[in-house]
C-alpha cells in the first residue's frame, strides 16, 4: 500500500492498524513524528512583545524596565549561570554597570540529593533549611560533609568563569540579579537568601518570564522583582524563546570579559 502525503501520516497508520497490520518500528514513528512536528508548527506564536528571540534579546528588553538605575555610580548586575549571562549582559551593557556571576549550589541531604536541605553560594554563605534538618534529624558533620563537596565545585566554577579576578563588593550596593527565567525559583531563593546576608542597599531580581506564583512568592523577599513577562499558561521559560540552546562555559567567560574590558576604559568616578 502506497503511503499518502506527509500531512497524512497519521491517517495511513490508523488504516494499517485497522486492516490488521503490524506496522514497523520506523513506519510506526514517521507519521508520529510527522504529526508531531505538523501540530507544534502550527500552534500560534505569541504576539511579538510576548516572545523573545535568545537570551540577548530577552536582556535587551528586559533592560528597558530597569533604565531608572542607569548611571546608578553603586550599580552591579549579577548573573546566575549560564543562562542568566547573556541576558545580563545585555541589561549591564545598557545601564553601564559591572557584571559578574553569583553561583548557587544546592545542599542535599545526603542519599536524596533531589531534597533540598540548604544552599551555598558565592562569597561563602550557606542558607540552611532548618525544618528539613530537624526533620530528618541531621547532624552538623552529615551537613559539612555535603557543603564541603559542594563548596569544591563552586570554586571550581567560579575559578572557571572568573579566572583571577577578585568578586565583587555587595554591601551598600543596588544589586540587580538576573536569570533567563523562573520556574520553581529554587536556584533564584537561595540566590537571594544568600545575597541578603551580605547586606546590599537594595536588591532587585530581574528576569525576562516568570512563571506568576513564583515571581510573587519572590516579591516578598527583595526590594523588587521585574519579572517582564508572566503568562497565565507558563509551559517553562523555554516556550518563550525562539532560540533556548544551552549557554556554553566559553560564552560565559566571553561575555564577563567584555564587560571587564569595558569597565577599565572607562574613566575614574570623580571623589
Amino acid at each position: 500500500m502506497a503511503r499518502p502525503a506527509a500531512a497524512d501520516q497519521h491517517s495511513w497508520l490508523v488504516i494499517e492498524l485497522r486492516r490488521g497490520y503490524l506496522p514497523s518500528w520506523e513506519s510506526l514513528l514517521l507519521p508520529m513524528a510527522v504529526l508531531f512536528t505538523e501540530r507544534k508548527q502550527s500552534m500560534p506564536l505569541p504576539q511579538d512583545e510576548q516572545w523573545f528571540e535568545d537570551r540577548r534579546d530577552a536582556g535587551r528588553r528586559l533592560s528597558a524596565k530597569l533604565v531608572k538605575y542607569a548611571g546608578e555610580p553603586d550599580l552591579l548586575v549579577l548573573a546566575l549561570p549560564r543562562g542568566g549571562v547573556p541576558v545580563a549582559y545585555e541589561v549591564a551593557e545598557l545601564l553601564g554597570a559591572p557584571l559578574d556571576v553569583f553561583l548557587v549550589r544546592k545542599l542535599g541531604v545526603p542519599g536524596h540529593d533531589e531534597l533540598a536541605m540548604g544552599a551555598i553560594a558565592s562569597g561563602g554563605i550557606r542558607v540552611l533549611n532548618d525544618d528539613v534538618i530537624r526533620a530528618l534529624r541531621l547532624n552538623e558533620d552529615a551537613i559539612g560533609a555535603v557543603a564541603a563537596r559542594e563548596w569544591r565545585t563552586l570554586r571550581e566554577c567560579e575559578l572557571n568563569y572568573r579566572g583571577q579576578r577578585s568578586r565583587p563588593k555587595v554591601q551598600g550596593r543596588i544589586v540587580i540579579l538576573v536569570d533567563d527565567g523562573l520556574a520553581t525559583g529554587a536556584s533564584m531563593r537561595a540566590a537571594v537568601q544568600a545575597l541578603n546576608e551580605e547586606r546590599p542597599k537594595r536588591l532587585v531580581v530581574a528576569v525576562p518570564v516568570a512563571r506568576p506564583e513564583t515571581c510573587e512568592a519572590i516579591r516578598a523577599e527583595v526590594d523588587e522583582i521585574v519579572c517582564a513577562l508572566t503568562p497565565p499558561t507558563f509551559c517553562g521559560v523555554g516556550r518563550w524563546y525562539e532560540d533556548f540552546m544551552q549557554t556554553t562555559d566559553d560564552e560565559v567567560r566571553e561575555l564577563l570579559g567584555r564587560t571587564n574590558r569595558r569597565a577599565q576604559l572607562q574613566p575614574p568616578a570623580p571623589p
